[in-house]
């Protein structure tokens, strides 16, 4: 954590926050897989996330608290992908602009760095994702590739940016 936000693990009191910040257009437009169509679908990924904290293989996903109000603005996540780990983070649309992605995805690779064997950290997005790409670059980020690759299951153009940690 930091002076303005918190980083901690989800739990189930959570879902109606994740419900409604899962609505958002970005989340429709960039992250189709994580928008939810219920609070029960809400609650049934909510009990995966929490089981995977006990695991070695993830996906470890946390909510990013806003401490000054405990306002939940989204998540930030490590996933394991065919070529290491993947670093993802969505915060809700209402609350962009303030720089909490950036700021939440440093406090993350930190914690990263600090906790885990990892040597390096791939970001992907969509090419056409501007936001997206600034938080990668304003968080040391280097662009490794840009054109085809399979996003949330169609081919689309993508970006893969590498950290060294």
């Amino acid at each position: 954590e930091n002076d303005r936000l918190q980083i901690i693990r989800m739990n189930q009191s959570m879902c109606c926050d994740i419900y409604k910040n899962s609505q958002d257009d970005n989340n429709y437009k960039f992250a189709p897989d994580e928008v939810f169509n219920s609070l029960e679908e809400t609650s049934d990924v909510v009990n995966q996330i929490i089981h995977a904290y006990d695991s070695k293989d993830g996906p470890f996903v946390y909510a990013v608290i806003r401490k000054k109000d405990n306002i939940n603005l989204g998540y930030v996540q490590l996933v394991k992908i065919e070529e290491g780990w993947e670093i993802g983070y969505h915060i809700a649309e209402i609350y962009t602009g303030n720089g909490y992605d950036t700021e939440a995805t440093n406090l993350f690779l930190n914690h990263i760095k600090n906790n885990m064997n990892l040597k390096q950290i791939i970001g992907i997005a969509l090419a056409s994702n501007k936001a997206s790409r600034r938080v990668l670059k304003k968080c040391g980020f280097e662009l490794i590739y840009e054109g085809a690759g399979i996003y949330h299951g169609r081919k689309r153009k993508i970006i893969k940016a590498i950290k060294h940690l």
